[in-house]
């Protein structure tokens, strides 16, 4: 994954989940449950932290 790869989320109220694309053409797809929201946000932050990104980067 790199800076300039597009990334959408779209909410599927209806499943009660939000749909992550990856990409373009033949995106990558990533579904989230509600419930599983902040746990893949502390995830990513974790990861943001241990590599030392730091700053308004997580707000």
């Amino acid at each position: 994954m790199t800076d300039d790869l597009p990334i959408r989320a779209y909410p599927l109220a209806f499943a009660d989940r939000v749909e992550i694309r990856f990409g373009n053409a033949f995106p990558a797809v990533l579904v989230v449950d509600r419930e599983s929201i902040n746990r893949l946000r502390s995830a990513l932050q974790d990861g943001g932290v241990a590599l030392g990104v730091v700053g308004d980067e997580w707000e």
